[in-house]
């Protein structure tokens, strides 16, 4: 589950952020039961107990009545107070009058008139089955990579599971992607605050269940001519993904506070195609299907991953295929955290930061990327 720390300068913000934290960790700490660390006895658990902690429940109609619900917000498209002014500037743009997606776009407060900006394309986090773009937390997620790298930000409203289950969001993903190539190419007009845009420098983002969708979207997206934009790398915060065959990490953290191993099981059945188990593809990235053929194709990877995180060893596996396959990888490994530490530590939350700037900025277009890539 993805719980991303924001680091915004509205103090009504942070204090909607402290209270979510505290609403979590009362609802993780009163109503988990303790696991054993034996998987004969996670197995116990019931679909019961992972609802009431996701906050979700079934409608008659089959659907989810979503509960537990972070605040919402709306775009921000001007400085309306000059004493308190937005960390960036955000409008939503709908992206066909036959269809209710939407993407948010941001912009820092000042963009520079003399340089283009990256173009960073994002995918929220949400178990892919909570939340929206317009959930707080992505936003000031979005205002301070716009503000703080800065660049130019597209994040993506995508359908969720178990109403669309996979590969759904990444058909959305899919979709934002190509919206972007046609306001590249003026197909249709173009939306002036991506007149600050470097469509040769795009870069796809996600964490938690956004890293899986960014992951699988970046492999699909090789199968099309995206000109005039370029991929030129992907950044992947501790991507959710599983499998059948339990890792080290998940039996070492079975009672993990955040991502407990019986609640990913249910978090999966409720995500991947009614015919699929856990060692699908679109779960398992390692596990063979379609897209291992691409792999080699894909440019330059950031990921990240936290030593207390029951899916470190999943995303350490990853990284391992990719670099077996040649890709360039910057792996950032580290020691004591957990999943979703950016909501709780301010430090650590500048430090991705920093990390994802560092790899956004210092990727150039070389020969290599032309001939790897037919983005």
């Amino acid at each position: 589950m993805l719980k991303l720390h924001c680091l915004n300068q509205n103090p009504k913000i942070s204090q909607d952020l402290a209270a979510y934290s505290l609403l979590v960790f009362l609802l993780f700490s009163q109503s988990w039961p303790s696991i054993m660390a034996d998987e004969k006895v996670a197995k116990q658990h019931t679909w019961q107990e992972a609802f009431k902690i996701l906050g979700i429940s079934w409608n008659s109609d089959g659907t989810l009545k979503r509960e537990i619900q972070i605040p919402m917000v709306n775009a921000t498209p001007s400085v309306t107070d000059p004493k308190n002014p937005p960390v960036a500037l955000s409008t939503d743009i709908q992206l066909s009058p036959k269809s209710e997606a939407y993407v948010r776009l941001y912009i820092p407060v000042k963009p520079p008139t003399d340089t283009k900006l990256p173009l960073i394309i994002y995918i929220h986090g949400g178990d892919f089955v909570l939340f929206s773009a317009s959930t707080v937390i992505f936003h000031e997620f979005c205002n301070n990579i716009a503000s703080q790298f800065p660049a130019v930000v597209v994040s993506v409203e995508y359908q969720l599971a178990p109403e669309n289950r996979l590969p759904a969001a990444f058909d959305d993903a899919l979709k934002a992607i190509f919206w972007v190539k046609n306001q590249a190419s003026y197909s249709g007009g173009r939306d002036p605050w991506l007149d600050y845009a470097d469509f040769s420098r795009v870069f796809l983002l996600g964490s938690s269940a956004g890293a899986n969708i960014v992951y699988h979207t970046a492999l699909r997206a090789l199968d099309f001519d995206l000109r005039p934009i370029r991929i030129r790398g992907i950044l992947l915060n501790q991507p959710f993904f599983g499998g059948a065959f339990r890792t080290p990490s998940e039996l070492r953290l079975i009672d993990d506070p955040y991502v407990p191993l019986y609640m990913c099981d249910v978090l999966w059945s409720l995500v991947l195609p009614p015919y699929a188990n856990r060692d699908h593809e679109f779960c398992n990235p390692i596990s063979g299907g379609s897209y291992l053929g691409r792999v080699p194709r894909l440019p330059r990877v950031f990921v990240k991953a936290d030593e207390g995180d029951p899916l470190v060893d999943r995303t350490t596996q990853l990284v391992q295929l990719l670099q077996e396959y040649r890709v360039h990888v910057v792996y950032q490994h580290n020691r004591g955290g957990f999943h979703g530490i950016e909501t709780q530590n301010k430090t650590v939350a500048q430090s991705l930061f920093n990390a994802m700037k560092n790899f956004v900025y210092s990727t150039r277009i070389t020969y290599d990327d032309e001939s790897r890539a037919s983005y």
